[in-house]
């Protein structure tokens, strides 16, 4: 007879799959999501007249963005940084968004307009490639226009972080939304900071895999280098972050968490938006290095795996001592370190709501996996 394996019940199974899920949540908020107390790279020091600071162009490409603009746009232009320029990309507006920028034209000599022209493919990236062509400078700083900078030293401290350092060439910046009222503007904001979590994380431990185009920094020939958008080009999204994934290592990279880094930005008004804004942007998760996407699969499958088991153990009335236990161990420490996080992005009303929030999330995996595998999307508006 050959050798007798024990056969495990179903509860054990669980308990195993609960334990090692758990485990990797552990590992993730005790130690991948550490954050320093305050920047590893010094701030930036006051401009010397003797030493002309580097010039920043400012690109916002703008599809019927004439509201926005017309709000926001000074914000961008009123900066205290003595070299730079803002260079809005209309790409085929339908609204009065040319006629917004041709207005301010005459009092803002650093201000340009770059249209598209209607033969050009269709796609922010291919707006975004006709801007950084335009530019004056080797610095490109990026936002949108429905964003305003927190403070007018924002180009000073993202363009200050690359000049801590001449191997630096990407600087990733964070972009909270404003706070309202109401539930999805909670669980915005919430999923906002979570992906700061994630990424502001992997940068610091050395292994950076995408930014935000609503505040990312990075050096014109770098992205000369790169071919552009070349190898993600026909994938509508991905401007941001694809080419931060393709690009960013370990000794070009920089995380700015600075206040005045920060570009605040208008969230969705209702679920239906957002669900298409996240459907948009999660769809090129999949292009990410195999490395990445092991990361973020992990962190993704042990949340979700962690409380779908505990829920079952605890209704069967199994190891509940046990699954209790390590659920409250992991609360804490994910208290702990949201914490000290959620100061560093200044959003520490969201504190009181982690543990609903993070119980939440579970339906975000359930709702939005399918974007994943979500069809290539042309538009970008």
């Amino acid at each position: 007879m050959g050798i007798q394996y024990p056969v495990l019940s179903a509860d054990v199974i669980l308990l195993l799959i609960f334990l090692s899920a758990t485990a990797v949540q552990l590992l993730f908020w005790g130690l991948f999501f550490r954050w320093p107390a305050r920047d590893s790279a010094p701030m930036p020091e006051a401009e010397s007249p003797e030493k002309p600071p580097p010039f920043v162009s400012v690109i916002i490409c703008a599809r019927n963005e004439a509201e926005n603009l017309q709000k926001n746009l000074h914000h961008f232009l009123n900066q205290k940084y003595r070299s730079f320029e803002v260079i809005v990309v209309n790409d085929n507006s339908t609204d009065c968004t040319r006629n917004v920028v041709l207005d301010r034209l005459a009092k803002w000599s650093n201000l340009r307009l770059i249209e598209i022209a209607q033969d050009t493919p269709p796609g922010k990236k291919a707006a975004l490639t006709k801007g950084i062509e335009a530019a004056r400078g080797n610095s490109i700083l990026l936002s949108d226009a429905d964003c305003r900078p927190s403070t007018d030293r924002w180009i000073a401290t993202m363009q200050g972080a690359l000049d801590t350092n001449t191997i630096l060439q990407i600087g990733l910046g964070f972009s909270p939304y404003d706070r309202q009222k109401g539930l999805l503007n909670l669980f915005i904001r919430y999923e906002t900071a979570y992906a700061a979590v994630q990424y502001f994380s992997s940068a610091l431990r050395g292994m950076p895999y995408m930014g935000v185009g609503r505040n990312l920094i990075y050096n014109r020939s770098l992205f000369e280098r790169a071919g552009g958008f070349r190898e993600h080009g026909h994938i509508a999204s991905g401007d941001d972050d694809l080419f931060v994934n393709a690009t960013a290592t370990r000794e070009n990279t920089t995380v700015i968490l600075d206040e005045n880094s920060f570009v605040y930005s208008l969230p969705e008004k209702n679920w239906s938006a957002y669900y298409r804004q996240k459907k948009r942007h999660l769809s090129t998760a999949r292009s990410y290095r195999l490395l990445h996407k092991a990361v973020l699969g992990a962190l993704s499958a042990s949340h979700f795996l962690h409380y779908a088991t505990a829920v079952w153990l605890l209704i069967a009335g199994n190891y509940v001592l046990v699954v209790a236990g390590l659920a409250v161990l992991r609360w804490a420490l994910m208290l702990v370190r949201w914490n000290r996080i959620l100061r560093r992005l200044h959003q520490q009303d969201l504190y009181p709501w982690v543990i609903l929030l993070d119980v939440a999330y579970l339906g975000y995996y359930i709702v939005l996996a399918p974007a994943l595998w979500a069809g290539k999307r042309n538009r970008w508006k």
